[in-house]
């Protein structure tokens, strides 16, 4: 069992913990719309060399760094533990003995403490990112959640009230990124050093495929991926700065064509884009020319809520008490958890 209902509850204080994959994150917000501190410890030296996450490096890495993390965060916040109103934590989806040591922490600190654990979909965290800088913005809500794991168009009609209208059949859009990256020798993380290059490209010198733009919401960037490998291996081949500006344009095409479908069909009154990918210059670019020509209002995360981190968890986490939500001590890591509604 994930939750239980209580009364609602709402809480002044939440201390978040973030550690799904390859950030180890700490949050403190307060009230729910004042984050006192958002710590965020990357990962990406150490995974670098290997081209993607090692599961296991990750996790000694988790380890090591989350109890420092913790203490620094509560003395920059200058905060007491006792003070804590409830701890919310990152129970999934997401590497398993990742997301299990946050969990770990986050039951000890609930435990002993005395105060409610709320676990908290990442997802959850991610859809609730927009809300840290924009609280008060309107419901119905069409948000596409894009990351290295996952590519998902989500309707959002009152707080906790989520529908799943579309998700990835193979890549994510970032996992698609970092392969093409890799396959262009431009290291790890892909997203950002595609994006760079594509800045110098043009994306009219190669025609790639736009899969599945005109039907549905769901996603595939399987194939858009290996026609990038076929390209790479022709004799005619563009430069590389056109072939990634030339990829990012059709990735960004099927990513804004559906969303805004999406929202114009479920009527919705924001559209907003969170997640690692949320940080793509071509996307955010794209999504506000054509939000703009829809006449729809487009919310999205500054670039450093965009990635992981503990505030977005802190956030949701908020949220889910004032629903009358709290979960029990056995909590435990959920690696594929799917993102349900709470009402």
């Amino acid at each position: 069992m994930s939750h239980y209902r209580v009364e609602p509850y709402t809480p002044r204080l939440v201390l978040g913990l973030e550690s799904s994959c390859d950030e180890t994150s700490v949050a403190l917000l307060e009230d729910g719309r004042h984050c006192r501190v958002n710590l965020v410890s990357s990962q990406v030296a150490l995974h670098e060399k290997y081209g993607g996450v090692v599961p296991e490096v990750a996790c000694r890495a988790h380890m090591e760094v989350l109890n420092p993390l913790l203490e620094e965060a509560m003395e920059r916040a200058g905060c007491r533990f006792s003070e804590l109103d409830a701890v919310a934590v990152t129970h999934g989806p997401g590497l398993v003995g990742a997301v299990l040591l946050g969990v770990a922490a986050a039951k000890t600190l609930a435990g002993l403490l005395e105060i409610p654990l709320i676990g908290v979909n990442h997802l959850e965290g991610h859809l609730y990112s927009t809300f840290l800088e924009h609280p008060d913005l309107e419901l119905p809500l069409v948000c596409l959640l894009v990351s290295g794991g996952h590519t998902q168009i989500v309707e959002m009609t009152t707080p906790g009230a989520y529908r799943v209208l579309g998700s990835t059949r193979d890549d994510a859009a970032g996992e698609a990124f970092d392969k093409v990256a890799k396959a262009l020798g431009l290291g790890y993380p892909g997203g950002p050093r595609i994006d760079q290059a594509a800045r110098r490209g043009d994306p009219s010198r190669l025609s790639l495929p736009r899969p599945m733009r005109e039907v549905g919401y769901e996603f595939s960037f399987s194939g858009l991926k290996t026609a990038v490998l076929v390209h790479l291996q022709s004799t005619d081949r563009v430069s590389d700065d056109d072939l990634c500006a030339s990829f990012q344009d059709a990735v960004v095409d099927v990513l804004v064509t559906k969303t805004l479908r999406a929202a114009r069909t479920c009527g919705a009154r924001t559209v907003a884009v969170a997640g690692g990918v949320a940080a793509n210059s071509g996307l955010r670019r794209r999504m506000e020319e054509a939000c703009q020509k829809a006449g729809i209002p487009l919310r999205s995360p500054s670039i450093g809520l965009c990635t992981d981190n503990a505030a977005m968890i802190a956030r949701a986490g908020w949220e889910l008490a004032r629903l009358g939500l709290r979960s029990p001590l056995t909590l435990d890591a959920r690696p594929n958890l799917p993102l349900t509604p709470r009402v």
